[in-house]
Formats: structure tokens, C-alpha cells, sequence
């Protein structure tokens, strides 16, 4: 015989409750036959919350016993808490990723004979260019936490909202094959200061703050990831200043 749970859960057509939803999809993957109890109005819910003196929905009912909302239920089940929590390079790890794998689609797409350099520069390109979006979204939240650790942005606050439309030129600028010397200065400039901020920060003065380099919401640690991305500027302000050299020996 399969075990039975029921679930209050507030669905109206203005509001659909998301751990509702989770809580019923949880106790069916516990093997469970959900009773579901849809709340449809705001005086029902609130009826409900009088009549079993709760303060929130969704509430399950196991067996008569009340279990609590979609954190009690995980708990009940030994399972650990939804979500990320704490610090975590996630989000930017993700970036890399995602852009590392549209230089590769890119290269294979539309250059007939793909290159490592080729595709080092488009990964870069789009490395740059998505964490600037990030960034963008919100700029005051950005440069709030860009200004506690950067250099240059806690001497001149305006740098700070300069800053995520520099790194988006850098990398359409490398994207759009923009001559050298307007793309070049500007990625060496940022990743520099940014480099020597990041350290000075993490290595030197051993601060623990959150990056900003996905944004100022984010909960990515500052260190040796958000490093990384100001060498990857480095690298290609390096690279697009070089360039013309290269193709000129070769």
C-alpha cells in the first residue's frame, strides 16, 4: 500500500505558490500519494493559516502530523536545505563554460580550418562580454561592491559604472576584429588594475569579500577566479597590441 500525504498549498489565479509545487513534486519522489489541497482565494489561505495556527503555506500532513512548509519537509526527509548557500564560484564557472563552448561552436560553424588561437580569442571575447551583461543588470549594485576592493573605483567612484561598459568594448571590440589599438589599451588597462586590486585584496591584505565580477548580488568569493578573469583581459590587451606583429613575421 503506498503512503499518503496531504498538501495545502495556495493556488489562485493571480498567485501560484512555487513550494507549493515543490513540496507535491518532492512527496511524489518520496513514493508518496499526494492529497492536494488547492488554497484558491486569499480568505481561504488565510482560514486555513487561523485554523492550524501557521504562519505560511504550504503545509504537509503526514499521517495526521503536520510536517511544516517545503524546509520542513526536506528536513524530514534527511535531505539538505534548497539552494545554493554561502559563497560559491558557480555562477562564474558557468560563464566560462557557456563561453568556452560558443568559441568552439563558432569556430567549427563559420572558419574553415579552426584554430587554437582562434578559438582563445573568441573565448576570451565572449568570456568578457557576458560577465559585463552580468554586470550592467545592475550597476549600482555592481559598482557597490566593486568599490570596496578595486583600486581605482574607490578613488574615483565613477570608474566603477565606466568600468562594465570598458570590458563589454573589450570583448565586442575582439569579437568585431576592431583595429588594435582601440580594443588592446582599454582590455590591458582594466585586467591590469584589476589584477593588482584582486591581489592586494585576497594575497596581501587577506580580506574575505565577494566578488563583483558577476555582478554586486552575486555570492561569488573574491580570489583566485575573479584573478583569472582580470589575466584573461591581460592576456588579450597582450594579444590585440602583439597582433599586427605576429601577422607581420608570419
Amino acid at each position: 500500500m503506498r503512503k499518503s500525504a496531504t498538501l495545502y498549498r495556495m493556488h489562485t489565479s493571480e498567485h501560484i505558490c512555487p513550494y507549493g509545487l515543490r513540496s507535491k513534486n518532492l512527496l511524489e519522489k518520496q513514493g508518496f500519494v499526494v492529497e492536494d489541497h488547492k488554497l484558491t482565494s486569499r480568505e481561504e489561505t488565510d482560514e486555513f493559516k487561523k485554523k492550524y495556527n501557521v504562519e505560511t503555506t504550504p503545509q504537509t500532513f503526514i499521517e495526521g502530523q503536520r510536517i511544516g512548509g517545503y524546509d520542513d519537509l526536506r528536513k524530514h526527509f534527511n535531505m539538505k536545505p534548497a539552494g545554493q548557500t554561502g559563497t560559491t564560484y558557480t555562477p562564474v564557472l558557468a560563464i566560462f563554460a557557456v563561453a568556452f563552448l560558443m568559441a568552439l561552436a563558432v569556430s567549427f560553424a563559420y572558419t574553415e580550418s579552426p584554430s587554437l588561437i582562434k578559438m582563445s580569442e573568441l573565448f576570451v571575447a565572449f568570456s568578457m562580454t557576458i560577465l559585463a551583461i552580468q554586470k550592467l543588470r545592475d550597476l549600482y549594485s555592481f559598482s557597490n561592491s566593486f568599490i570596496t576592493y578595486d583600486l581605482l573605483a574607490m578613488r574615483y567612484l565613477t570608474y566603477a559604472y565606466i568600468y562594465p561598459f570598458a570590458e563589454a568594448f573589450a570583448g565586442l571590440g575582439m569579437l568585431g576584429a576592431l583595429p588594435w589599438y582601440t580594443v588592446g589599451p582599454v582590455s590591458l588597462f582594466i585586467g591590469s588594475v584589476g589584477a593588482v586590486s584582486v591581489f592586494k585584496a585576497v594575497y596581501l591584505d587577506k580580506r574575505e569579500l565577494k566578488c563583483a565580477c558577476v555582478g554586486g548580488d552575486s555570492n561569488v568569493p573574491l580570489g583566485f577566479v575573479s584573478l583569472t578573469e582580470n589575466l584573461f583581459m591581460i592576456a588579450a590587451g597582450i594579444w590585440m597590441l602583439t597582433k599586427p606583429l605576429w601577422l607581420t613575421v608570419q
